[in-house]
């Protein structure tokens, strides 16, 4: 037999180029495997995130604020579903005030104590925007324990609520490295 050819595979590179493949692919399928979602609410008029919120599937975030006109409490229940979509599941408030009650079609109404609540809605809403209100109004974010009051950060700001769905090895990153935006991890909410 001869020399081995110049360029040709030997047993070696071979190996190492079948390893560098194998690598390469399973971080790919890594990065593409679905683990969760993300919720960002960021200014419509640009710049970073206020809040970023690590969510599972089916999770649940609630938006509390006080209505302009009773100066009542009122919060909405969303949640996230695997593919990022954005859903409003139940609504609680006091007492009916401007633009508040049922829609036709739309959950069930139920008293708990004394509060109104429009429960089992499901309702698709999709990524939305939503205006700020003034302090006092007090729009805030209530999830896994934290409290981040949007009204404190950007008062009659445009914010945009969306949803996305990430990837194994990006959720892993995010719980090592946490967006700064998350709560509890580098940014006063309050």
């Amino acid at each position: 037999m001869g020399e081995p050819r110049q360029g040709a595979w030997r047993p070696g590179r071979l190996a190492v180029a079948v390893a560098v493949g194998l690598a390469f692919a399973l971080t790919w399928v890594l990065w593409r495997l679905p683990a969760g979602t993300e919720l960002r609410i960021t200014p419509v008029a640009g710049g970073p995130p206020l809040l970023v919120l690590p969510l599972k599937p089916g999770e649940r975030f609630t938006i509390r604020y006080y209505h302009s006109v009773e100066n009542a409490p009122i919060w909405e229940e969303h949640s996230v579903d695997g593919e990022g979509r954005i859903y409003i599941e139940e609504e609680r408030y006091l007492k009916f005030g401007a633009g508040m009650g049922k829609m036709p079609g739309v959950g069930r109404m139920v008293r708990r104590g004394p509060y109104e609540v429009i429960e089992d809605m499901h309702m698709p809403t999709g990524d939305f925007v939503l205006r700020v209100g003034s302090p006092g109004v007090d729009h805030t974010v209530l999830w896994r324990g934290t409290q981040t009051n949007l009204s404190a950060m950007a008062p009659h700001a445009a914010v945009q609520f969306s949803a996305r769905p990430t990837g194994f090895l990006y959720t892993v990153w995010r719980r090592i490295h946490p967006h700064p935006a998350t709560p509890g991890f580098g940014v006063d909410h309050d």
